[in-house]
């Protein structure tokens, strides 16, 4: 049966148009061979009854007279009767009155009584069958009738019977052949032709070829008919689609070529800020400077106060020029991924920011970090932001603690940064990594608001998404995770519940 499924559609009807008359026929000539069985069964029954009757009939009187020869005389008529091998006429108490043997050979016999209430039984054994009839006259039993016949009628009825079978089932199994000879050009040639063009159409993407009409109005026409009017809609559309495509490529091309433009001129204005304004911005410090040590000891407090908001604001301007620069070289910086781990790179951040801690009583809580692929410099100016904000935004604390670590989130590693800071109102989370966005006034915290905007364009350029989470005088947590490829998880904090 696997086999008729893997075979082509042709093959099928003719194996399965042949299995159905084949059965069909089976099991009609199945059920003929049976009635006729036992109806012939029951018909030489029948036959050996109205013999034993007839012998009965013509033996009452020998019987009677205790004339055996009579007896068999009557039995001998049975020689015309060629499957009767064995007749017997018995007294009432069994004993064999005359006998008829065709092949005077010791045959199997019948039983010679006839059970009391039935006036005769009959049975089938070794290939033969017996009948045996009870006798009587005026109403008493003076003896029985036994007759043994042989099958030999049966089994040559049989052999005929097969013979039939045999030629009604090559006959019908020729027919059905031939049927399915017309049924394959009408129905599955059409459908192989279909399979055909649709390879064709799958392998080679070409969308002009046709399926041939099947004739007449049924539903494999149907179905040609409408596989090629979908190959012409397919056509027209893919016709469309490469016109939009050659137009969408040209269009591409030219806002590529607006987009370099542009970049051409953002990186002629970053040339622009990094020597046209911060050569003034180093006057104005350079100036102010000057004007400190030359006038520190004649210059009067109001005097003092501007000078002092002068170097003040120079050196929040030097560093908000320093952070735009760095944000507009990250988009044309090309990442060189390198095996990095981050627990080294975090201690390294820490000994580098140590200095703007000093004095204070900081709790670093570093957990078991991964090995990832990444840029290390930039990576590492992520964490710079990262732990410089943390400890920042915690320094009006008895005793800061910053945590930093790692956790499994749908699968991903994510990583952390924690502080028991002055945190944020969680409303306004999708402004903390804007450019120039803050949530806290500078009188607060100082910042130029472009440290976590940096981050998240590093992070992005990784592949991967940060976040934060925060509620206000309880700190802040901000987390971030790579992409699958990027990172290689070493061991999971434990206590990384977030």
């Amino acid at each position: 049966m696997p086999r008729l499924w893997h075979s082509s559609i042709a093959g099928k009807l003719v194996r399965l148009n042949a299995l159905a008359s084949g059965t069909a026929l089976l099991l009609a000539c199945a059920g003929f061979f049976i009635y006729d069985f036992y109806s012939f069964r029951a018909d030489l029954i029948r036959n050996l009854g109205m013999q034993a009757q007839i012998i009965g009939s013509n033996s009452i009187s020998a019987l009677v007279f205790d004339d055996s020869s009579a007896a068999e005389k009557t039995l001998s008529a049975l020689k015309a009767v060629p499957h009767i091998v064995l007749a017997e006429i018995h007294t009432p108490d069994g004993r064999t009155f005359a006998s008829y043997n065709r092949a005077r050979s010791n045959f199997w016999r019948g039983p010679s009584l006839v059970p009391s209430g039935q006036t005769e039984i009959h049975g089938f054994r070794n290939q033969h069958v017996f009948l045996t009839r009870s006798l009587t006259f005026e109403g008493k039993n003076i003896g029985t009738v036994c007759i043994v016949s042989d099958m030999s009628a049966l089994r040559h009825r049989e052999r005929n019977f097969v013979i039939l079978i045999g030629t009604v089932l090559l006959v019908s199994l020729g027919t059905a052949m031939a049927v399915s000879s017309i049924a394959r050009r009408s129905i599955t040639d059409p459908i192989v032709q279909l399979s055909n063009v649709a390879a064709i159409v799958s392998r080679e993407r070409n969308y002009s070829v046709r399926a041939m009409g099947a004739e007449g109005e049924d539903e494999v026409s149907g179905l040609v008919a409408a596989f090629n009017q979908m190959l012409e809609q397919i056509q027209l559309r893919d016709a469309a689609l490469r016109d939009a495509q050659t137009d969408l490529e040209r269009r591409v091309e030219e806002r590529t070529a607006q987009l370099n433009a542009v970049n051409a001129e953002l990186e002629a204005f970053s040339y622009s800020v990094s020597h046209d304004l911060r050569a003034p911005l180093r006057h104005i410090s350079a100036f102010a400077k000057m004007m400190d040590e030359e006038y520190a000891s004649t210059m009067d407090a109001g005097a003092r106060k501007y000078l002092d908001r002068i170097q003040d604001r120079a050196k929040a301007m030097a560093e908000l020029i320093e952070g735009l620069l760095n944000m507009a070289q990250l988009g044309r910086k090309k990442l060189v991924m390198k095996r990095t781990e981050l627990k080294y790179l975090v201690k390294r951040v820490l000994g580098e920011i140590q200095p703007e801690c000093e004095g204070r009583k900081i709790e670093w809580q570093i957990g078991e970090l991964p090995t990832i692929d990444c840029e290390p410099e930039l990576m590492k100016r992520v964490f710079t932001n990262l732990l410089t904000n943390a400890a920042k935004y915690s320094r009006q604390r008895e005793v800061a603690v910053i945590e930093v670590g790692q956790f499994e989130q749908d699968g991903a590693t994510v990583l952390f940064v924690r502080d028991n800071g002055a945190g944020f109102d969680p409303r306004y989370a999708d402004k903390l990594f804007g450019v120039f966005q803050r949530l806290h006034r500078a009188e607060e915290f100082e910042g130029t608001g472009i440290g976590l905007a940096t981050v998240k364009r590093i992070i992005q350029k990784h592949g991967g998404r940060i976040w934060a989470t925060s509620e206000v005088n309880k700190g802040a947590t901000f987390f971030f995770s790579l992409s699958s490829t990027a990172l290689t998880p070493t061991i999971a904090m434990e206590a990384a519940a977030v």
